[in-house]
């Protein structure tokens, strides 16, 4: 199947780089605010697992066509 032909499926739509992107950085961001913020213990420890996920989505979202 070529490329012009899964960038124009249905479900090559959900596969688009940019949104994907966003989001991921938006998860590392708001994990290293979660980890900086002086009010939550709760908030501190799970801002490890928040920027793992994000890292980890980043690195799976740079494979996807733009």
């Amino acid at each position: 199947m070529s490329r012009s032909a899964i960038d124009n499926s249905k479900s090559g739509r959900w596969f688009h780089r940019e949104p994907w992107e966003a989001l991921a950085m938006t998860l590392i961001a708001g994990g290293i605010v979660m980890m900086v913020q002086p009010w939550s213990i709760d908030l501190y420890s799970y801002s490890f697992v928040v920027i793992l996920a994000g890292t980890l989505g980043f690195v799976v979202v740079s494979h996807f066509p733009e």
